[in-house]
């Protein structure tokens, strides 16, 4: 039974009576972030990063992916007035209360809004009038509807400016930034209008207690004073126009706000804080991003550093594209240092967050001409690609991917492993390979290459195959199979947990469907911790074979199997169970 809850819960929704008793106001205490009654609240949120703001590898679109480029390309595939009507399916389907109830229904508390200027206000350079600001309904309409299911769902709405005016950043594709036009850096016009947004959004939301902070500026990275050597701002020293806006910017907040807290960061992408320090007000956030290095207390020593010297709390505002093991490591090192986050991001075309966007056919299609591997589609093809692909970002309509969710949620508390799915084993019972339970790596499965840290150690390790699950077991497509998904890459020492069902106790003959096509294979079976099968040998071959375990005896109810490899280049696709009669 607890089983059948936790696969309910993993899989799709919890109906959660609506709760909307104020929490309130998130504020500053100390190094702390607290609510109205002075408590402490670590933030677990999730980053809504690809609705508002598309960047080209959310797409599997590399190279030139600001959002501005993405939407040329489109309209010269099938006119601005189907991109126009692919960009408003896009904003309807991506983001709805389904997403936000099932947020709640995980575990989360809170929601970062990467916000795109442009639907909240025109460019600079379309305005009639120079120094006024049109404001537009999109993105207010949005970011209300989005607030209304936050707060049904008691969680805290934070907003994110992800993309500024002009664009804060030579990374262009964070903030869709066009270098053929003046930067925020380089235009006045584009400073005030960034300014003036936040206050509209200030005066608009000041007394709405579940907007929990405002992320004033998303990943600037500029280099002011080494604009060639150092365009991203990484050795920057001083920071002063950086933090010139961003007082600013709070100058203006607090002229119709003073309730909700502020939250600023560093330049080079989050992290670089030279200059910027100490805070200018007593309700400030310092907020830092981290990828693809080590998770260990020397990660985030700087901003520990930085916390204590100016006792100021600290919220890790983006992190994740990495492995489930890299994700519990990070959210036990964050949370043993009273640290909250929010993941980056919520779905996107591939396989490392919680939800997996569908491809389809004409999309394929479409992305092989952009990348210079097909030819043009029609623009019929483009279109049902495009559109197709909108509807896929729909809740429903996407892979829900149990195994991250519980990386971030379950598994940073808890040793225990649980099944991946209900193995119900009878005669003739099939388990796919890649089916193994849920759990942290040593505790549901083994393997040596487990996570991304190539910012620390050069290495981009974790699933080579990069489909299906998000673990360090190496898992490839077999496009021509029924079951296409296999284990491959196995090395020595590494082995894989299934916990099965068995409906009636008895001996079975264990078949595994396997290839390994180098040398002779070996592998050991365990059945309740008990060493069942030593030193199998799997032959070489040249394709798919049967391997078959003989008289391995099992008890009703739940079991626990455990299939080693004791030499690696093993491929393994399924397990069958025939009960010896």
């Amino acid at each position: 039974m607890l089983h059948f809850r936790m696969i309910l819960l993993l899989l799709l929704i919890i109906i959660v009576p609506p709760q909307t008793e104020a929490q309130g106001f998130l504020k500053v205490s100390g190094q702390q972030i607290v609510n109205d009654q002075g408590q402490n609240v670590l933030l677990r949120g999730v980053g809504l990063g690809g609705w508002m703001l598309q960047e080209g590898y959310m797409l599997q679109l590399h190279g030139e992916g600001m959002q501005h480029k993405i939407r040329e390309k489109i309209a010269d595939l099938i006119g601005e007035e189907k991109t126009n009507e692919f960009y408003n399916a896009w904003l309807s389907n991506h983001t709805r209360k389904i997403d936000i109830d099932s947020l709640k229904a995980w575990g989360f508390n809170s929601v970062r809004l990467p916000m795109h200027y442009n639907l909240y206000t025109l460019p600079v350079d379309k305005e009639r009038e120079a120094g006024k600001q049109t404001w537009l309904e999109k993105g207010f309409r949005l970011t209300d509807s989005l607030l209304a299911w936050c707060k049904a769902n008691n969680l805290y709405l934070i907003l994110d400016l992800h993309a500024a005016p002009g664009g804060q950043g030579n990374d262009l594709n964070i903030s869709d930034r066009d270098p053929s036009k003046p930067s925020l850096w380089e235009s006045e016009a584009n400073r005030q209008k960034t300014i003036a947004l936040w206050k509209k959004l200030a005066e608009r939301y000041a007394n709405e207690p579940f907007i929990g902070g405002y992320d004033i500026l998303n990943e600037p990275n500029w280099g002011f004073e080494d604009p060639v050597n150092d365009k991203n701002g990484l050795k920057e020293t001083g920071n002063q126009p950086l933090k010139q806006l961003m007082m600013d910017i709070t100058k203006a907040i607090r002229e119709v706000d003073n309730k909700h807290m502020i939250i600023i960061e560093g330049n080079g992408w989050g992290n670089n804080y030279n200059g910027i320090l100490p805070p200018w007000d007593n309700n400030m956030v310092l907020s830092f991003h981290k990828y693809w290095n080590f998770n260990t207390t020397e990660s985030i020593q700087h901003i520990l550093n930085t916390r204590n010297k100016y006792n100021v709390p600290v919220w890790l505002g983006e992190t994740g594209e990495n492995s489930n093991v890299w994700f519990t490591e990070a959210v036990q090192l964050l949370e043993a240092n009273n640290i909250g986050w929010a993941w980056w991001p919520l779905k996107k075309l591939g396989n490392n967050n919680p939800m997996q966007v569908k491809l389809n056919k004409e999309y394929d299609k479409v992305l092989a001409h952009w990348l210079g591997n097909g030819p043009r589609p029609s623009a019929a093809e483009a279109y049902n690609g495009v559109m197709q692909l909108a509807a896929a970002t729909r809740l429903e309509n996407t892979i829900i991917k149990r195994d991250v969710l519980d990386a971030l949620i379950r598994q940073p508390f808890s040793q225990a492993t649980i099944p991946y799915k209900a193995h119900i084993i009878v005669n003739g019972t099939v388990v796919n390979a890649v089916e193994y339970d849920l759990g942290r790596n040593g505790a549901a499965y083994f393997d040596t290459d487990t996570a991304d840290y190539h910012i620390s150690n050069g290495t981009h390790g974790g699933n080579k195959g990069r489909v299906y699950r998000n673990d360090g077991v190496d898992i490839e497509t077999d496009p021509t199979a029924t079951d296409k998904y296999f284990v491959t890459h196995t090395e020595r020492g590494e082995w894989l947990q299934y916990t099965i069902d068995v409906v009636k106790a008895g001996h079975y003959n264990i078949i595994l469907n396997y290839n390994t096509t180098k040398e002779d294979g070996k592998l050991s079976l365990s059945v309740n911790n008990n060493t069942t099968a030593k030193s199998i040998t799997a032959p070489k071959t040249t394709g798919w074979q049967a391997l078959d375990i003989q008289k391995i005896a099992l008890k009703k109810g739940p079991n626990t199997l455990r299939l080693y490899f004791n030499s690696g280049g093993i491929h393994l696709r399924s397990i069958q169970f025939t009960a010896i009669k």
